[in-house]
């Protein structure tokens, strides 16, 4: 899921046996009973039909002949020429040419068969020397040339006189195969984009070695489809022919078994041959007729069953028959483009219309019964740059009333419904972290939680056939030791588990439950409390996000290097499949071998960073835990800074790289995180010194695993802290600051998203990329409760809504016409019909300019960058699923559902100021104050003051309030003597607390009965 190509791949499981074959017209090539003729319309029955010559000797046929008026005056015998094209020349093959012909007067042509593109080379020229009379001339000779572009040509140039030259029943015919017709079928099969295309499974050293895909088959295996190379989803029709080709070789020597077969049940059988190889090189051949159409044939060498181990080779494999696919053109509905799930009652409310039209249109709002609610006229906004289409905007915010299944309608043309409401996103909160807990590795998924389609045992425990993540060894032996790396996420359409992708993932999740602790719209985290996710550990007293999110907190810190070994404390950047397994593969049935990679900088300052965060935000629930996440950050922090520059090691196997070449970034975040944390002097002299703490690090197209300096920057905004204050209104406004661009950049593109209108901003995974941008809108409303920032961040969404050129709603489950066919090895429906489509709240990566996948290459070439993208499980450069996607679209959830109407916030009725009186003497603990003015114009009878510590502080007793702490959340109410505050009266309380030490910083949300206060 970031740009490395993935085999597409699929698991044989089958025993096929010989009973189950399907074969009809089964031939083998190259043997041929008769000579194959290149000729069509030799006799010219059919008048000029594929002859073709120069303007200056134009043709007709007549009583059977093919004749030309030749111009007198030319200079070489090529100026006047007629011939037939599409003759294929064979290196060996043997010819026979012949033909009768004759000219109006004695003269002397050229016949040619030779290649027809430059340098033109000739197989066969021999000089013709006609007469009146019709004559017949006959040639053999031997092709020394391979060329599938040859063309018998007739030179008749330079004459001095005109003359009428005539031909009539000509034939060139070879003893080289009948080359197969149709289009070809496969991909890549020249090996020339690497693996692209190819799967592999039981084999191992799989890769493209001097332009052939070769693998090392192990000794041993029972069933010939115990092991296999090959290619899926091949489209097959019942009745044509079709060729499979390929050269071959096996090293020392080895019976592989050729099939073209169905890839699901039954695994119907087209096409099974085993051929004996050897280590010299062979070509072979082999055609059938389909017996019916599919568009999931296989392509396999089955190459298991061998005694002794073995090398298989395979080049210039080819299937060719059948029909060519028409071109793709994607559905993109009416021309309204609306955000498919709705509108929020107060908030922004625009469209975008499709049309040829340059003058303002009428446009009309319709509510479920069809009625009229709102009209207007539309905004022309000329040619949208990232489309290529002419567009028009329609804003119809002024209209609030809540309601489902409305329409717009503008230019003959009705929108896809969609719904204005208040509670529009709270489900999409739940869906989008439901996708983490189906993602999870080592553990039954329940489907009493989640919905039996989703249920599986627990994958990667070492349970047959799986290897399991609990002894788990270095690739190429780059380790002499082994890890017991369970749990975690699977990181997207691949079962790998990578600590970079996790690292980002992870802290995005966190963070979102960190906003409720300073956000104003977000209850004190009453939508992410116990209970409020589907997860198991429901009813722990801790909150799910924060339950999910250990989830993979405790992987990540499993891939720490062992004390004692060398690069101790290190993150080993990724573990996954020796080898590329299947599509469908589900978890609990993968064969393959486990392996980790080496560490590298990049991961552990991701594992320095999310742990650090993990220790402030557990402290309240489990100081244990919070308490090894502290430690395992600060190991790992030191040996970053022991080892500053280690890249990521990619030494092959079934995964992707996720290579750095810049870890700054990291250190900078990790630093951070440490700072917030600790509070320690030495975290923030690094902050300091980092370039990122004064440089620019919100992109244009936004961050993402790779730039991370932004995470830091975001929770150095919003996390309370010592941080001087200067430099902390600095950083708080560097945010307002990006927002301000992402803004001006939303009301530039017409389709209203805060992503540049270039093809390079369409990029693998640029939806998250987009979603990472309104996050940044998001926080600098929380920051400045601005409005603006607020409808940003709800218009921002739109176009992951569907408000764009595909019409297409990029998550599953969301949407009238939503992805569902994601790239993906468990939720593989399109593969197998008996397996779900991804679940609902499952973020696909969207459109990649860079097309970085054969099937979107081939589908998609020319689009413009909206248009890049299509859903389909093989796409997996545009519609992958990935964890980081998913935390992204998670956080910006989380924050939609907070915003309820889409109004502002409710204007401050009260001042608050908190003071602390300093730690005790023997630093267990502290006293402090709050006091709360009412500066609103009635009295308030009854409060209820919340805050939020920062991490482990625990309240111990309260005096002039009743006061109670639930995770790091304080409440405290008003006693019987002081339940009114009249305006302009201040009410205050005080309490003593504990602490585990480490910082201890004034809360940045105070709020009096739900309403943010300022503060004094």
């Amino acid at each position: 899921m970031t740009p490395y190509l993935r085999g597409r791949v699929t698991a044989l499981t089958v025993a096929a046996a010989a009973a189950t074959l399907a074969l009809t017209s089964l031939t083998v090539q190259p043997a041929s009973a008769e000579p194959t003729q290149h000729i069509s319309n030799g006799d010219f029955t059919t008048g000029t039909t594929g002859w073709w010559s120069t303007d200056n000797a134009p043709l007709s046929a007549t009583g059977g002949q093919l004749c030309a008026e030749v111009a007198g005056g030319t200079t070489n015998a090529w100026d006047v020429s007629l011939g037939h094209n599409g003759i294929p020349l064979v290196n060996g093959a043997a010819y026979e040419l012949s033909f009768r012909a004759h000219a109006s007067v004695p003269v002397t042509v050229r016949a040619n068969v030779q290649i027809n593109e430059a340098p033109y080379t000739t197989a066969l020229s021999r000089a013709v020397a006609l007469t009146t009379e019709a004559q017949t001339f006959e040639y053999a000779f031997t092709s020394s040339l391979d060329s599938a572009n040859g063309t018998l040509t007739f030179q008749l140039g330079g004459s001095a006189d005109p003359f009428s030259f005539c031909l009539d029943d000509v034939s060139l015919t070879s003893d080289a195969p009948t080359p197969p017709a149709g289009p070809e079928q496969l991909e890549n099969g020249d090996f020339a984009d690497g693996t692209a295309g190819w799967y592999s499974y039981g084999t191992t050293a799989t890769g493209v070695d001097d332009g052939q895909l070769c693998a090392t088959v192990p000794a041993g295996l029972p069933n010939p489809w115990d092991a296999g190379i090959g290619q899926n989803n091949v489209a097959l029709k019942a009745g044509s022919s079709y060729t499979l080709s390929f050269d071959a070789t096996a090293t020392p020597g080895a019976t592989v078994r050729a099939a073209v077969q169905l890839g699901a049940e039954p695994y119907a059988s087209y096409l099974s041959r085993d051929v004996a190889l050897t280590s010299a090189r062979q070509h072979l051949e082999y055609t059938f007729t389909a017996a019916e159409d599919t568009t999931a044939g296989q392509v396999a060498f089955q190459a298991g069953g061998a005694t002794a181990e073995y090398r298989l080779c395979l080049d210039n494999v080819s299937l060719i028959g059948g029909e060519a696919e028409p071109p793709y053109v994607p559905e993109t509905g009416p021309r309204v483009r609306v955000n498919q799930v709705g509108y929020l009652p107060d908030g922004p409310k625009n469209a975008t219309l499709v049309t040829e039209a340059t003058e303002a249109l009428d446009w009309q709002l319709k509510n479920a019964a069809g009625d009229v609610a709102q009209s207007g006229r539309t905004k022309p906004r000329g040619v949208d740059a990232a489309s290529g289409q002419n567009v028009h905007t329609i804003d119809f915010s002024a209209y609030t009333r809540a309601g489902t299944r409305y329409t717009l309608v503008a230019d003959g043309q009705t929108s896809h419904p969609f719904d204005i409401s208040s509670t529009l996103y709270k489900q999409l909160r739940s869906d989008a972290l439901q996708f983490f807990y189906i993602q999870r590795s080592g553990i039954a998924i329940d489907g009493d939680l989640v919905g039996e389609q989703y249920a599986r045992p627990a994958g990667h425990l070492g349970v047959a056939p799986n290897k399991g993540d609990t002894d788990v060894p270095c690739r190429a032996n780059s380790c002499d030791y082994r890890l017991d790396v369970r749990g975690g996420w699977y990181d997207a359409g691949d079962q790998g588990k990578y600590v970079v992708n996790g690292g980002i993932a992870v802290q995005q999740l966190m963070s979102s439950f960190e906003r409720t602790k300073t956000a104003a719209t977000a209850a004190h985290g009453a939508g992410l409390a116990d209970s409020t996710l589907r997860v198991p550990e429901r009813g722990n007293q801790v909150p799910d996000i924060l339950d999910e999110a250990r989830w993979e907190l405790e992987f990540l810190m499993r891939m720490q290097v062992p004390a004692g070994k060398p690069l101790a404390g290190m993150a080993h950047h990724k573990m996954h499949d020796a080898n590329w397994t299947g599509i469908p593969m589900q978890p609990q049935n993968d064969p393959e071998q486990r392996e980790l990679q080496p560490p590298s900088t990049a991961a552990t300052l991701n594992l320095a960073a999310t742990a650090a965060q993990c220790a402030r935000l557990f402290a309240p629930y489990h100081a244990a835990f919070s308490a090894r996440c502290l430690t395992a950050a600060r190991t790992a922090y030191a040996a970053a800074k022991a080892n500053p520059a280690k890249p990521a090691q990619d030494l092959g196997g079934g995964g992707g790289g996720y290579g750095d070449d810049d870890v700054s970034d990291e250190f900078y975040w990790a630093a951070a995180e440490l700072y917030l944390t600790t509070g320690e002097a030495a975290f923030l002299t690094d902050v300091t010194a980092s370039r990122h703490h004064t440089g620019d690090v919100f992109a244009a197209t936004g961050f993402g695993w790779g730039s991370t300096a932004a995470l830091g920057r975001l929770d150095l905004a919003t996390v309370p802290s010592a941080l001087p204050a200067a430099d902390r209104q600095r950083i708080r406004q560097s945010v307002v600051t990006a927002a301000d661009t992402y803004l001006a950049t939303l009301n530039a593109q017409a389709y209203g998203l805060p992503m540049p209108g270039s093809a390079g901003s369409y990029f693998w995974g640029a939806n998250s990329n987009i979603l990472n941008n309104v996050q940044v809108l998001a926080t600098a409303f929380d920051l400045t409760g601005a409005a603006k920032y607020r409808d940003g961040a709800v218009q921002g969404v739109d176009y992951i809504f569907g408000r764009n050129a595909l019409n297409q709603s990029y998550v599953t489950g969301w949407g009238e016409k939503a992805s569902q066919n994601q790239h993906t090895r468990i939720y593989a429906h399109q593969k197998d019909a008996a397996l779900p489509h991804p679940p609902a709240g499952s973020l696909a990566g969207g459109a990649n300019a860079g097309l970085d996948d054969p099937y979107a290459k081939d589908l998609l070439t020319g689009c413009k960058p909206m248009f890049c993208y299509v859903d389909d499980i093989e796409s997996y450069a545009t519609n992958e699923i990935a964890i980081n996607w998913n935390s992204a679209l998670a956080w910006v959830a989380s924050f939609l559902a907070d915003q309820e109407k889409g109004e502002p916030a409710p204007a401050a009725s009260c001042r608050a100021s908190y003071t602390n009186y300093g730690d005790w003497a023997d630093k267990t603990g502290f006293t402090a104050q709050l006091a709360v003015t009412n500066t609103g114009t009635t009295t308030i009878d009854g409060w209820a003051v919340r805050f939020a510590f920062l991490g482990g502080q625990r309240l111990r007793e309260a005096w002039s309030a009743d006061a109670a702490q639930s995770g790091a959340t304080v409440t405290a109410r008003a006693t019987t003597t002081n339940q009114r505050i009249r305006p302009g009266a201040t009410v205050y309380f005080g309490f003593n607390a504990t602490t585990p030490g480490g910082p201890n910083p004034a809360p940045e949300l105070i709020t009096l009965n739900g309403a943010a206060c300022e503060r004094s």
